[in-house]
């Protein structure tokens, strides 16, 4: 009997091909044991019944929860996630039920450093109101919008895990001063890339801008409150690559509607798709991205391969390279 594989209908585009192209599904459909479908309809939570009608899942957007392995006819042994995080997937509650969760931490490492440096570069640049004064004919305006030189300010990471560690790789030739955080990593791996090893405090107070990759748990949730928000500099921008709630957006709104920082740049946000009133939205020192800034055709390619790999090493009774750990 064929290893039965569902993927989430979110990963498909509008005229029904694939997000991430054919390539990657050549994974599946060149394994003669495996047999695959997208799920008929787009859904929000994978419920019990789409549970018991595969053996592996792969999903992009769908919370997977207590209550989708809470039959006893549960079928799914892997859910494997389109993207290093994993929060929307309940680890513990899955293992509990004899199901392993995998996500794609290589694939994502390059394009999601790719991305802060973009955010970092079009803040500095004031991209964006340089853009608008291009376009209303307003290049008198020029001298009173003038970029920030990075050669003489700091970059602070927080989370130098797969993605921070490329960051500072990618970031170290154009000589910042860079530090970095993450109590996993010890000093010496952050000096080999570049980097000083310091305490979240001292990053926060001595950053012009402070970029987050922290993995999204009970520990980091709102690890960025007012309290350490109100550390950073006037002039420091915060940008968010991690997941929305490692940040206290309120907290985070109320500190920029007080001119505490001088902006910020954010690809997640606590409520994803974001409220139609949140302020953030009306922001000028504030650049958005709708948790896309990364996605490429290569970056989506690359995430396939892994994940759908994955799926493929667990069907012919092979451990999957990434396993996520409950």
């Amino acid at each position: 009997m064929a290893f039965k594989v569902g993927l989430s209908r979110d990963l498909l585009k509008s005229d029904g091909e694939p997000s991430f192209g054919h390539g990657p599904m050549a994974i599946l459909s060149d394994s003669p044991d495996i047999a695959y479908e997208f799920l008929p309809d787009n859904v929000s939570e994978i419920t019990p019944d789409i549970m018991a009608s595969y053996d592996g899942l792969y999903v992009n957007s769908p919370k997977v929860t207590a209550a989708s392995v809470a039959r006893a006819d549960c079928r799914v042994r892997i859910v494997a996630r389109h993207g290093v995080g994993y929060d929307n997937v309940d680890v513990k509650a899955l293992a509990a039920k004899g199901v392993i969760t995998t996500n794609t931490p290589v694939a994502v490492r390059r394009p999601v450093a790719v991305a802060a440096l973009t955010f970092i570069f079009a803040l500095a640049g004031r991209l964006v109101i340089k853009d608008q004064l291009t376009r209303q004919n307003r290049w008198n305006e020029r001298t009173s919008h003038m970029g920030l030189g990075l050669t003489t300010r700091t970059i602070g990471v927080l989370g130098v895990g797969g993605i921070g560690q490329e960051f500072l790789r990618m970031a170290k030739p154009f000589g910042w001063r860079m530090l970095a955080s993450d109590p996993y990593v010890d000093a010496a791996t952050i000096a080999a890339l570049g980097g000083e090893k310091v305490s979240e405090e001292s990053l926060l107070a001595q950053s012009d801008f402070v970029a987050v990759f922290m993995i999204l748990n009970e520990q980091t949730r709102h690890f960025l409150n007012a309290e350490r928000l109100a550390l950073m500099p006037k002039q420091a921008y915060l940008i968010n690559m991690a997941r929305g709630p490692v940040i206290d957006e309120l907290a985070l709104i109320k500190v920029l509607q007080n001119q505490q920082i001088a902006g910020a740049a954010l690809d997640v946000f606590e409520q994803e798709p974001v409220a139609a009133d949140n302020p953030l939205l009306t922001m000028d020192n504030v650049l958005l991205a709708p948790h896309s800034l990364c996605w490429t055709d290569e970056c989506f390619d690359h995430i396939a391969r892994e994940g759908l790999g994955c799926l493929a090493a667990f069907a012919k009774g092979e451990r999957p390279l990434s396993v996520v750990k409950p």
